[in-house]
């Protein structure tokens, strides 16, 4: 006799429920089930991050987050070093955070203006800079700061730094130079694609070294391999560009003594004899003592005075310090985000400059974080750059949030992502919608 279940039917009702749905009782349907989950969350997941707005909402929210993140980090770094100075806590967050809206003003100019007048207001800017960084090396006119000549006074507590403006115009005169050359046809043959972009990096290169800003240079030199790669030079010239630049690197290593102690410093873990390692070494001293999740916002002990450029060079430090591995990590996946996205709009885009001139920008900007991250580590040597965005100094922040713009008028100006943007004004929906009932029959309601 067959059981009857409460419905008084034969059979059970598992059996019942497996006929009507076509799935086999037991384990196996409930696998199966779970993975078509999640195929269909994988799915959703992977739609989403194709979508045409992705790239654009990246860049804005990441580089908002670590500006913001940034200003944080400054007025909890510096608080120590303006009290020494007999200066209010707030004293260099005020003027990071007056730095801050100016490039935000800054910022907002470069994604309105279109693609043309970003490629003519590349000359100037190259132009202009050139000028600004040959006054740096005239008597009265610059000023020395840790040993570097590559400041110029403003009056009062207010400094230029022009080098850092040249990265910029290097992009933006790199990218329109190679774009032309491409839409000439010229970029096959070798010295169209070497003169004058490599001349003119090296008038930059030497007017920075001239200050001894071999930091500056570095980054300089990144920004050239990225646009030839972009361009598409051949290994062989990549490798004569890359030995040039590695013997020049010798010896200019070799020939100051201050340049081969920071070398000598990778690696270190006591301060060494006349305590030459020493702001390596409580770098790394701060980034340990941070643990998982810091030992909380204000309480890093390294920026009393034990660790030089607290809320400059390795404020990334101190946010180890109080912000702990969670922290360091979360500034660390901001800026691949950032990364992530310029490399997609690079790569999406059929217009050559865009595509230099992102490549560029992204360039500079991982380059640098690299180089500022890797010295905090102990894994390169100290080179004297700060953490994009994140770091105080106006004259580092201001270039660097004009060229996120860039990245931000660059992905608005997708086909694609103009299309999403005008549908999400306001309005359009509801006369899209009007315009669709007009097409109905008149009967239909």
């Amino acid at each position: 006799m067959p059981v009857k279940d409460r419905g008084g039917r034969g059979g059970t009702g598992t059996a019942r429920r497996s006929a009507a749905t076509g799935r086999s009782p037991g384990p196996r349907g409930s696998q199966s089930s779970g993975i078509g989950q999640l195929r269909r969350a994988y799915e959703q997941a992977r739609s989403a991050w194709d979508r045409p707005l992705t790239a654009y909402y990246l860049i804005v929210g990441s580089a908002f987050l670590i500006i913001v993140l940034g200003l944080v980090m400054v007025y909890s770094a510096s608080m120590i070093k303006a009290l020494e100075l007999s200066e209010p806590g707030t004293y260099f967050f005020r003027k990071q955070l007056f730095a801050a809206a100016l490039g935000g003003g800054l910022m907002f100019v470069a994604t309105r203006m279109p693609v043309k007048l970003h490629r003519a207001f590349a000359y100037p800017l190259l132009a202009g800079t050139i000028f600004l960084m040959v006054l740096v090396q005239v008597p009265g006119i610059g000023r020395s700061v840790n040993g570097n000549q590559n400041w110029i006074s403003l009056g009062g507590p207010f400094m230029l730094q022009p080098s850092e403006f040249g990265k910029l115009a290097l992009i933006l005169w790199g990218a329109d130079l190679l774009a032309r050359k491409q839409d000439k046809k010229l970029l096959t043959q070798w010295k169209h694609m070497l003169v004058p972009l490599v001349p003119g990096t090296f008038v930059l290169l030497g007017l920075i070294m001239l200050g001894g800003d071999m930091g500056t240079a570095i980054i300089l030199t990144a920004i050239l391999f990225g646009l030839l790669w972009l361009a598409g030079a051949p290994t062989r010239m990549f490798a004569t560009v890359l030995g040039v630049a590695a013997f020049l690197a010798f010896v200019l290593i070799k020939t100051s003594p201050n340049r081969m102690g920071r070398l000598a410093c990778i690696g270190a873990t006591d301060p060494g004899p006349n305590d030459q390692c020493w702001q390596a070494v409580h770098g790394i001293y701060a980034l340990a003592s941070g643990g998982w999740f810091g030992s909380g916002l204000g309480a890093s002990v390294e920026k009393w005075g034990q660790l030089p450029e607290p809320h400059t060079d390795f404020i990334f430090a101190v946010t180890g310090e109080e912000l702990g591995l969670a922290g360091t990590l979360s500034v660390l996946a901001l800026f691949a985000a950032l990364g992530y996205a310029g490399i997609r709009v690079a790569g999406r885009t059929e217009d050559p400059f865009v595509r230099y001139a992102a490549g560029g920008v992204i360039t500079w900007i991982l380059v640098q974080t690299v180089i500022n991250v890797g010295a905090v580590l102990g894994l390169l040597p100290i080179a004297g750059v700060p953490l994009p965005l994140f770091s105080y100094g106006g004259s580092a922040l201001l270039p660097t949030m004009f060229a996120v713009g860039l990245l931000i008028a660059f992905a608005r100006s997708d086909p694609a992502a103009r299309t999403a943007l005008a549908l999400r004004r306001p309005g359009v929906r509801w006369k899209s919608m009007r315009r669709r009932v007009k097409k109905r029959p008149s009967g239909e309601r």
